[in-house]
C-alpha cells in the first residue's frame, strides 16, 4: 500500500509541474521548427546518449571488479541498456538501477555485491557532478545574474559537495562499531569501497575521467538538441545550465524526471536571461532522447536472456 501511495505521489508531481513547465510552451510552434536537419541532431543526440551509456558501463565494471561482482563487457553493456528501460517506466529517475542490481545478483554476483556495486557507482557520479558544478560556478555566476538563481545554485552544489565529501569520510573511519553496527555496516563498506577505487594509483584517474566525461555527454547530447529547434543558445551556456538541473532531475520524486526535469531547465534558463520556454522546450525533447533509448532498452529486454528466464527468478521485476 505504501509503495503505490509513493508511486501515486510520484505520478501527480510529474504531471503537475509538467502542466506548470508547460504553459510556458507553444507546442504548434515547436514542432512547426522541425525540419529534416532536425531529425539529423535529434539522430546525432540518441547516438551520444548510446555513447554515454557505453562510458558508464566502462566505470561501472571498475567499480563492480572492487565490491566483487565482476561484469563482462557486453553483459554490462546490456543491463546498462536495459536500466536506460526501466527509468523511464519505474517511479523515479533512478529505477533502472534497481533492475541493474536485480540483473547481476541473479547472474551469480550474490545480492550484497551487487548493491554496493550500483550504489558506488551512483555515488561516485554524484560526487563527480558535484565536482563539475563547483569548478564551473565562476562561469556559471558571469551567466547567472539573477541573486536567487546563484543562491539556489551554490545551496545545491554545497549541499552535493558535503553529501559526497560527509560519505567519503565515513568510509576513513576506522571506528570498530561502524563495520559491526547493523545501521551503518553496509553504508561504511560503500564507502570504503569508494575510498579504494577513487584514490587507487591504477584506477582512480581513469574512473575521474569516464565520471567527467559522462556528464559533460549530458551537456553535448542537449546541445544536439538546442540545434535541432536552433534554439537561440550557445553551447558553453548549455554546458552550464544543464549539470545542475541534471542533479536536481535525480531526486525520486517524479516519474523518470519528467516534470522536474522541465521545470527546472526553464528556471535555468530564465536565470540565465535566456527564455524559459527554450528551457522547457530543450528538456521535452531531452527527455524524447532518452524515452526512445529507453525504448531500445526495452526491446533488448524482451529479447534477453533474464526476461525469458524472469518465471524462475525469487522476485519479479515490474513488466
Amino acid at each position: 500500500m505504501r509503495r503505490i501511495l509513493l508511486s501515486t505521489a510520484k505520478i501527480l508531481i510529474s504531471a503537475a509541474l509538467l502542466y506548470l513547465a508547460l504553459r510556458k510552451v507553444d507546442l504548434t510552434e515547436l514542432v512547426s521548427r522541425f525540419t529534416v536537419s532536425s531529425l539529423l541532431w535529434f539522430g546525432l543526440a540518441i547516438a551520444v546518449t548510446f555513447l554515454q551509456i557505453f562510458i558508464g558501463v566502462l566505470r561501472w565494471r571498475d567499480v563492480s571488479a572492487a565490491c566483487g561482482a565482476p561484469l563482462e563487457l557486453t553483459r554490462a553493456m546490456r543491463y546498462n541498456v536495459i536500466g536506460s528501460f526501466f527509468n523511464q517506466t519505474l517511479p523515479s529517475a533512478i529505477g533502472g538501477d534497481a533492475v541493474r542490481l536485480w540483473l547481476v545478483a541473479r547472474a551469480g554476483a550474490g545480492w550484497r555485491a551487487a548493491t554496493y556495486s550500483i550504489f558506488v557507482d551512483r555515488a561516485i557520479g554524484l560526487i563527480a557532478l558535484a565536482i563539475l558544478i563547483g569548478a564551473s560556478l565562476p562561469w556559471s555566476f558571469q551567466l547567472i545574474t539573477d541573486p536567487n538563481g546563484r543562491s539556489a545554485l551554490l545551496l545545491i552544489d554545497l549541499a552535493a559537495l558535503a553529501g559526497g565529501l560527509g560519505f567519503l569520510v565515513f568510509g576513513a573511519l576506522k571506528w570498530r562499531w561502524l563495520k559491526t553496527w547493523w545501521a551503518t555496516h553496509h553504508l561504511h563498506a560503500c564507502a570504503v569501497i569508494a575510498n579504494r577505487v577513487i584514490f587507487s594509483r591504477r584506477h582512480g584517474l581513469p574512473i575521474a575521467i569516464l565520471s567527467f566525461v559522462i556528464h559533460a555527454l549530458a551537456a553535448v547530447i542537449a546541445w544536439c538538441v538546442v540545434q535541432s529547434i536552433a534554439a537561440p543558445v550557445s553551447f558553453g551556456q548549455v554546458f552550464l545550465l544543464v549539470p545542475p538541473v541534471m542533479l536536481i532531475t535525480l531526486m525520486p520524486i517524479s516519474i523518470a524526471g519528467w516534470g522536474v526535469r522541465e521545470a527546472t531547465m526553464g528556471l535555468a534558463f530564465g536565470f540565465a536571461g535566456l527564455a524559459a520556454n527554450e528551457g522547457v522546450n530543450v528538456s521535452l525533447l531531452f527527455g524524447a532522447v532518452s524515452f526512445t533509448v529507453g525504448a531500445v532498452g526495452g526491446l533488448v529486454w524482451i529479447l534477453s536472456a533474464e526476461k525469458a528466464a524472469q518465471g524462475s527468478a525469487p522476485i519479479g521485476v515490474p513488466e
